[in-house]
């Protein structure tokens, strides 16, 4: 018989949880801030390639069909790109960033806004995106304590922020972030002290892919047009999974309503047209971590 490493696991985990609650608080939230800062630099990584790299695979996948793009699929195959390779860059001029030109929001203030090189300007929304994910991290901390669940809240955070800038822009929600984040839901309610019982979360899984699967078939026997993409089906699954089924219907109402006002705003300032399609997944998002951090007070109003 094999020996068990599961107890050793629990013991180490255990006392890394100790040690850290024995930390000050000031300490405590000091390390998140900047644990979610490296994070959310990771992320921006994240968003900005994810896509690249799906669009080259489904390009390969196209061309290695087609023998007559043989030529093509060959020039494609060295080039190796992926979230460690090649190291990060500008967009303009291609200057590989030195490693003091990419400490999150330091390097960014230090150099204005600007690449050290060419002196293009380097979008707001990379300092944005660490602290907003800096922000996360203390959130989490703060709802749940120095506890494992804090950690497990601050990756279901992370994860849905970088699904929600992917989605804002290509208007797709990958399969490589949605699924595993649905696994991860499933994992995390295992045990006793999760978010939501294992019931509940398979429950709110298979529920929250129904849902929206029926909304968008009907949407579109009544429309004749796709009022949704798959992408989201499987992002409210996630959710059920880490929360529970019976958080469902705040998270939906929430993403509504706030879909909802930003579409009328963006359409009142002629940002966008009435008829044009608004992501639904960053307001899932939204609907989920509000329901994460703050429960399900309409289900106990209505429920």
């Amino acid at each position: 018989m094999l020996p068990s490493f599961e107890p050793h696991l629990a013991d180490h985990s255990g006392a890394y949880l100790h040690a850290f609650a024995a930390l000050p608080v000031a300490a405590q939230y000091g390390f998140a801030v900047v644990f979610g800062l490296v994070i959310g630099s990771f992320l921006t990584v994240v968003v900005h390639r994810l896509p690249i790299m799906l669009e080259r695979a489904w390009r390969a996948e196209l061309e290695a069909a087609d023998a007559k793009h043989a030529e093509a699929e060959d020039a494609l195959k060295p080039v190796r790109y992926n979230l460690a390779v090649p190291r990060s860059g500008c967009p303009h001029c291609g200057h590989t960033l030195r490693a003091w030109e990419n400490i999150p929001v330091v390097s960014y203030v230090l150099l204005r806004g600007r690449c050290a090189k060419c002196g293009a300007s380097v979008s707001p929304r990379y300092p944005l995106t660490e602290l907003a994910t800096a922000l996360l991290a203390a959130v989490s901390l703060y709802a749940f304590g120095p506890d494992w669940l804090a950690l497990a809240a601050f990756g279901l955070c992370a994860t849905l922020l970088a699904m929600s800038l992917i989605d804002f822009d290509t208007k797709y929600l990958p399969d490589s972030l949605t699924l595993p984040l649905l696994w991860a839901g499933l994992i995390v309610n295992l045990g006793d002290g999760g978010f939501a019982s294992l019931r509940d979360a398979v429950i709110g899984a298979i529920a929250g892919y129904l849902f929206l699967w029926c909304v968008y078939w009907i949407f579109r026997l009544v429309r004749g047009v796709e009022g949704m993409g798959y992408g989201d089906f499987k992002l409210l699954a996630a959710l059920g999974a880490w929360l529970g089924w019976m958080a469902l219907p705040q998270i939906l109402m929430v993403s509504a309503i706030a879909g909802a006002l930003v579409g009328l705003i963006a359409t009142w300032r002629k940002r966008m047209r009435f008829e044009e399609p608004l992501p639904f997944g960053p307001f899932l998002a939204i609907g989920g971590a509000l329901t994460l951090f703050f429960g399900t007070p309409l289900y106990a109003l209505f429920g």
